[in-house]
This record gives structure tokens, sequence and C-alpha cells, in this order.
């Protein structure tokens, strides 16, 4: 079925609801911004009022502490009492301090102003009442100054205390006045964007239902009948311009899986060849034995000391040749290490033996440092020395040429700890422990099985290895083995 030419880009489509969906967000942004702005304001006017009728609520409390302290002090003859009328006095002056600085306005500050004028006022002519008392004491005197201190100073105080409380109290109503409006505002403007989301909502699940969910149906019946076998089906190509073309493409695959069955069944039928490896190996080690019984008839005390230890070198490369090759079949099947006590220098010198000629044609500088390891090491020597020539080969792969490789060990009481380290280029990719290959094809790990080998021993020998990056440069490789 031919696209359709009406048809419009998934990408336009998402955009425009994109753009859509982001005009909204913006809009209840502003108005939940605009709300909380307002209900902050609000909120923080109303804490400073309360907070200045609380100072004028202790003023007074201090002030008629501050009374009772008089009465003690010249009706009772307490002789602190003075002392503590000072200290209420500081703490009056410091609560009119706070005043000063929680008020705005020039309406609250005039109000403040007044009510310290009047406690002044209280401060100064309250002790000369008692001490006039004190000088004619007498129950005359006595309603005298009670009715001063209660219809003057009192009464003057509590005026304009009562003033300033009035001030704040209308100043608290215009707040919540104010906030209600605010709140009926914010409704009114956060229904908008709901309301467009709902119009929004519905031309949406139309878009979706024609141009996504209908296509994409279609493409799921169409996998499962290419699935089944039916590599004829064909996906009608409808829908966004995106989906259409993925329908091609699904269509194309189809045709594409019917010319290649064929070529899949092939290969399987290839890659059962791969059952003939064991037996290519078998045929391999006859000759090899072959080799060592030459080399070991032909070994005789009358020979010169040269020939002699090439015959025995001989004689030792086929051997480890016959360990490697049975230890590389052995990947095929479940590993069996067998431990016993090694001496790690004969495992390294085993290891690099092989590499001699290559390392002499690149000028590689191979230094090693087993000072940290005394005494045996715990682990299965043919497998050891395996991992350490295939990872070694792979380090003088990379290593430029008249550089270093450096082979360290460390021998704890439950761990051995070996760090092969170049100066290579670095590695290209972390391997894969639980990958049938080490991965991409390299120059320096190629396709063979020294790296997988290597993850394979380790893990029966309840240890790991590790590649990470070196500094400045080439490659770091820790196997770290229990002991």
């Amino acid at each position: 079925m031919p696209q359709s030419r009406n048809s419009k880009s998934l990408r336009d489509l998402l955009l425009t609801h994109e753009l859509i969906f982001i005009a909204l967000i913006l809009l209840a942004v502003v108005s939940g911004a605009y709300g909380i702005h307002i209900w902050d304001k609000t909120s923080k006017e109303s804490q400073r009022i309360n907070l200045l009728v609380q100072e004028i609520y202790q003023v007074r409390g201090d002030l008629y502490r501050q009374m009772k302290e008089l009465f003690d002090a010249f009706f009772l003859q307490d002789g602190e009492a003075l002392d503590e009328y000072n200290a209420y006095t500081q703490s009056v002056l410091k609560h009119f301090d706070e005043l000063k600085t929680i008020a705005s306005g020039n309406e609250e500050k005039k109000a403040i102003a007044e009510i310290e004028q009047n406690y002044r006022v209280f401060v100064n002519e309250a002790p000369a009442l008692f001490y006039r008392y004190q000088a004619r004491p007498s129950s005359d005197t006595q309603k005298t100054l009670y009715k001063d201190i209660e219809t003057g100073i009192f009464s003057r105080y509590e005026d304009v205390s009562k003033r300033a409380e009035v001030l704040l109290g209308q100043k608290q109503y215009e707040l919540k006045t104010r906030l209600a409006e605010a709140k009926s505002s914010s409704i009114a403007i956060l229904s908008i964007p709901v309301l467009l989301a709902g119009v929004l909502l519905f031309f949406s699940r139309l878009f979706l239902k024609k141009s996504i969910v209908n296509p994409i149906n279609a493409m799921m019946r169409a996998t499962q009948e290419i699935s089944a076998g039916n590599l004829t089906h064909k996906v009608p190509e409808t829908g966004a311009k995106e989906l259409a073309t993925l329908s091609q493409e699904i269509n194309k695959m189809a045709e594409d899986l019917s010319l290649s069955r064929d070529a899949l069944v092939r290969t399987e039928k290839q890659a059962a060849l791969g059952l003939l490896v064991p037996m290519l190996a078998h045929n391999i080690r006859n000759p090899l034995a072959s080799i060592r019984a030459t080399a070991q008839i032909a070994d005789s005390p009358e020979h010169d000391k040269d020939t002699r230890e090439s015959l025995q070198g001989i004689m030792t490369t086929v051997d480890r040749l016959e360990r490697w090759t049975g230890a590389l079949l052995a990947y095929l099947n479940p590993i069996k290490p067998q431990l016993n006590p090694a001496k790690l220098s004969n495992i390294v010198q085993g290891g690099t033996g092989p590499l001699a000629l290559k390392l002499n044609e690149k000028k590689i500088k191979l230094v090693t440092d087993l000072s940290k390891v005394k005494g045996d090491i715990l682990t299965d020597e043919h497998l050891l020395e395996q991992v350490l020539y295939n990872l070694l080969l792979n380090a003088v792969e990379a290593s430029p040429k008249q550089s270093s490789i450096y082979l360290s060990a460390t021998l704890t009481r439950h761990q051995l700890e070996i760090t092969i380290r170049d100066e290579g280029t670095g590695m290209p990719f972390v391997p894969d422990p639980h990958a049938l290959s080490p991965g991409p094809t390299t120059k320096r790990f190629g396709t063979g099985l020294g790296i997988p080998f290597a993850f394979k021993v380790c893990e029966v020998l309840n240890g790991q290895v590790e590649f990470m990056s070196a500094e400045p440069q080439g490659t770091l490789i820790k196997i770290s083995l229990p002991q």
C-alpha cells in the first residue's frame, strides 16, 4: 500500500503537542507562582504583625510585673524588688528596640513611639508617686496613689496600646481580604490550563489512535505472522510518516529473511563442523608425540652441550604444547583444576619462555618482580602457566617496539595478586567474562580463546581477572587468586 501523501511527520505532530503542553505548563506555573507569591507575602506580613502584637503584650506584661515590684519594694519592704524593677525596665526597652525593628510604615512606627513615650512617663512618674507615699504614709495617700496609677499612668498607656492593637487588627483583616481575593484569582487562572488540557487530551486521543496506535497494532500483527514463518505478510504503510517508513522496512526485512533463509541453513551446517575441532586437536597430538619420541631417542651423552640443550628444549616445548592443547580442549567442557604447591617463578618462566623470540623481535624488555612472593603458592601450575602466556602474548602484540612489559606479584596469607602492565595504546574495549569470544576483532585481542580461557581458569580457581587502563598509557591486567 503506498504511503499517504498527506501523512504528517510524527516529529512535527509531537513537536506541536509538546509546544502546547509547554504553554500549558508555563501558564500553570505562572498562576501557581502568582498564588504562592501572594500567599508568601501575606504570610510573612501576618507573621510580622503577630510578632508586633506579641511584643506589645510582652511589654504590657513586663509593665505589670514592674508595678508589682514597686508595690513589693514600698509596701513589703522587699530589698531585691528595686533590682527586679530595673531588670524589667531593661527588658521592656529591648522589646521596644525589637518593635522598632519589626515595625513598617509611618502609622506603625508612630504607634510604637507613642507606646514607648507613655512607658517612659510611667518609668519617670511611678517611682515618684511611691516615694511621695513613703514620705507621708497614710490610707488617704495610699488611695491617692492607687487612683493616680489607675486613672493616670495606666489609663494613658492602655489607651495608646489599644490604638496600636486596633491598627494591627485592621491590617490583619486587610491581609485576610487580600488573601481571599488572591485565592479566587488563582483558582480562576488555574482553571484555564485545566480546561485547555482536557481539550488537548480529547484531540490527542484521536491523533494517537489514528496515527500511532492503529499502525503499531498492524505492525504487531505482522511481526507475529513473520515470526510464525509467513514471510509474505505485508504491513499496511499508514499512520505518521515515521511509522509508515517503519512499515516499509518491516516489509523489506520480511523479503530479506525469505531470501536469506537458505543461507542461514547453510551457516548452521557450517557451524556444526566446529564439532570436528576436538578430533583435529587429537590428530595434532600424534605428530607431537612422534617429535618428542624422536628428540628423546636422539638425546645421547655423546652429543655436545648445545645439541643436548636443543633436544631438551624440543621435548620441553612439545610437553608444554601437549598440556596447552589439553587445556584448550577442556575449555569446551568443565575444567577440573588440580591444586598443588608450586613455585611462581617456575610458572612465570614456563609462560614467558615461548615468548622469547617475539620479545627479541620487537626489542621489548620484560621486567619481572616476584620478590614479594615468599614460598610456594597453591594453584594448578599448567592452567596458570597458559593464562600468563596468553595474556603476555596479547601484551607483546599491543606493545610498541623498544618498550617494556612489567609483571609483578604479591602474596599474602589469603590471596595471590599478579599484575601485567604494558605500554601500548590502551584497551579498545573491556572484555566480557561471560562472552564466548573476548570482544570485537582487534589487533590486540583477535578472535582466539586466550582471554575467555583466562576468565574461565580464574573462575574455576575461585579468583578473578580484571582489565583496566594504565597510566599514562597502556593496559593493566590484575589476576587475583585466593590462597
